[in-house]
């Protein structure tokens, strides 16, 4: 299972102001290429607040929801809220035949997922504005080393690189 991390980012590092913050802040180019990588892969992973922040599921791929509020439950196709670990959820998720999910945060849920070594991919849009503090990538100290796969420019002042995780071998 390839687990891609896909986040938009000021040039400061910050992916939001606050955990309500609406992500707004990016362009139309940016929206649309989640889009189409979300619907590609099939299946989108995040944390109850960033999903309350969007508000509702976004339609056209499995919309799963890491939360410990076992009062959460969906009665929607598209929407699954659980409290099962990383690792777990990966192998469940393998199971109903996704071979690629998209992780799309939280800082917190990014952090869960990197402390278990589970992400395989970092995608990140650079957005030319700056927050001066928020939220950053992740929520606590870690370590990753990361290998430049390609960039592109996105729009007329958006970059987007993505990065590969290297792992040591085994």
């Amino acid at each position: 299972m390839k687990v891609i991390l896909l986040m938009a980012m000021t040039v400061d590092g910050m992916i939001a102001r606050d955990s309500e913050h609406f992500p707004n802040w990016t362009s139309k180019e940016d929206k649309m290429m989640f889009k189409e990588v979300t619907r590609a892969a099939g299946v989108l992973i995040m944390g109850s607040k960033t999903y309350d922040a969007i508000g509702k599921p976004l339609p056209g791929r499995m919309n799963v929801v890491l939360t410990r509020n076992k009062q959460r439950i969906s009665e929607l196709e598209n929407l699954v809220f659980t409290d099962r670990k990383p690792g777990e959820l990966l192998a469940d998720l393998e199971k109903e035949g996704f071979t690629e999910v998209i992780l799309a945060g939280g800082s917190t849920i990014n952090t869960l997922f990197a402390k278990e070594n589970l992400i395989d991919e970092i995608q990140v849009t650079y957005t030319p504005i700056i927050f001066g503090q928020g939220l950053s990538l992740f929520a606590d100290r870690l370590s990753m080393d990361l290998e430049l796969i390609d960039f592109k420019q996105l729009g007329a002042d958006e970059l987007i690189a993505r990065y590969r995780v290297v792992r040591e071998a085994s």
